[in-house]
């Protein structure tokens, strides 16, 4: 089965939804270590079609046209780069020229602006004072003597006079102190324009990048952290297995598609259960002959008696009874309807209808997981969790009874979920 999913590059989005997350992220591992080899292999051939092209293409180059750079008098290809030939300005030049005369143009804005206000100031002062002199000496004078109108309107000119000079003053002085701003502002814009250059170049169009590298970087750390934890699961599970001698060294002691005659005898002496009896007896009118994948239960319940009741699938170790954590072909709702009332380590295996193979739904406190049985070879492994392969379904169970299926789950299977319902779900796998 997963050898499958690596050769199309595609998991059925069903099958997908039966994995838990940490056999998902492991299962994400392997495609990507299948991406990035078939990558290198089409680069490899890219590269070898290239240098074939390039062969070929020098060999017509020198049959037809061909394109001859013009050279200069040194003999190399003549190049002209812009601020480097003779009577260019440098680069560095035009760049302050440019940034001094926008300096200069806002500065001059500015200015404009602020001796508008200024002139308007003045305008509005000295029109008042004028208006305020004028109406004091025309009351003064005019009570006191009539007839002296003429001394009156000198006197009034002189004042003017006066008012208007100073007012010229007051206008060349605030002309200079705008002279003097507008400096100032100029130098100020200027070394502003210039500080943004240089930040630009090096943080405005960069920021967005830099976001971008940092989310990439935690999305990796974090793919890489969970791609780790899944090899350490798999080296720990593996190390154990061989430890404990349960791997599937043994799977050849299964390989027939029936017990042997000898089997068949120690079983008939142990308990002749007439139920196993003629499971065991029962002999395909048809070749039988298994489907990619399963697409109903007529085919699934077909396959279980072709295949897996010759490998005692549901059995008891050393009995001909059906094992009490084995189910029919019951759904993940019913699966967990089940355990809900059952204590933290209950377990159930049942039929799978997505895979050929089985799932082990699991109660936890908080929850219910779930995990695939691969049973399509000649053994059986947790499809992408334990790299364990299996010579019986029971010796996976018996296997996961002292050691946990994952590191970050630490689940064990403590006690078996039985049947509910009479007859049990299993019935029409046996009929």
């Amino acid at each position: 089965m997963l050898q499958q999913i690596l050769r199309d590059m595609y998991i059925d989005p069903e099958l997908l939804a039966e994995l838990n997350e940490e056999q998902k992220q492991i299962l994400f591992y392997k495609m990507r270590e299948e991406q990035l080899r078939r990558w290198k292999e089409r680069e490899e051939k890219a590269r070898m079609e290239e240098a074939v092209l390039r062969k070929t293409a020098r060999r017509k180059q020198s049959n037809g046209k061909h394109v001859q750079w013009l050279r200069g008098k040194d003999g190399e290809v003549w190049v002209w780069v812009m601020g480097e030939a003779p009577g260019d300005k440098p680069y560095e030049q035009i760049s302050e020229e440019l940034i001094a005369e926008r300096a200069r143009q806002q500065a001059q804005k500015e200015a404009e602006e602020l001796w508008r206000q200024k002139e308007a100031e003045i305008t509005k002062k000295f029109r008042d004072a004028m208006a305020q002199e004028k109406a004091r000496i025309v009351a003064e004078k005019w009570k006191i003597e009539i007839e002296d109108r003429k001394a009156a309107k000198l006197e009034e000119e002189k004042i003017q006079e006066e008012l208007k000079k100073r007012e010229e003053e007051e206008r060349q002085k605030g002309e200079e102190q705008i002279r003097q701003q507008e400096e100032i502002r100029a130098k100020e814009l200027y070394l502003s324009l210039k500080q943004a250059q240089q930040h630009s170049q090096h943080s405005d169009d960069d920021q967005e990048w830099e976001e971008q590298l940092r989310r990439s970087k935690a999305a990796d750390e974090e793919r890489s952290h969970k791609a780790r934890r899944a090899r350490d699961e798999y080296r720990r599970q593996s190390l154990r297995a061989i430890q404990k001698g349960r791997v599937a060294g043994l799977s050849n002691l299964f390989q027939g598609t029936s017990l042997n005659n000898d089997q068949e005898i120690k079983l008939n002496n142990n308990s002749a259960s007439p139920l196993l009896s003629q499971l065991l007896a029962f002999q395909c009118s048809n070749i039988w002959e298994r489907p990619s994948r399963p697409f109903s239960r007529d085919v699934i319940i077909r396959w279980f008696k072709e295949e897996q009741i010759p490998r005692r699938a549901g059995f008891e170790r050393s009995t001909n009874r059906i094992a009490q954590w084995f189910h029919g072909i019951i759904s993940r709702q019913e699966a967990e309807e089940l355990l809900m009332n059952k204590s933290e380590g209950t377990f159930l295996v049942r039929v799978s209808e997505k895979i050929w193979g089985y799932a082990l739904s699991y109660r936890q406190q908080s929850g219910f997981k779930h995990f695939l049985v691969d049973a399509s070879g000649d053994f059986y492994s947790f499809l992408g969790v334990d790299p364990n392969r299996h010579a019986t379904l029971t010796d996976l169970i018996d296997f996961h009874k002292e050691e946990i299926i994952t590191s970050s789950g630490g689940e064990l299977l403590l006690e078996p979920c039985g049947q509910q319902k009479n007859p049990p779900d299993y019935s029409p796998l046996f009929e």
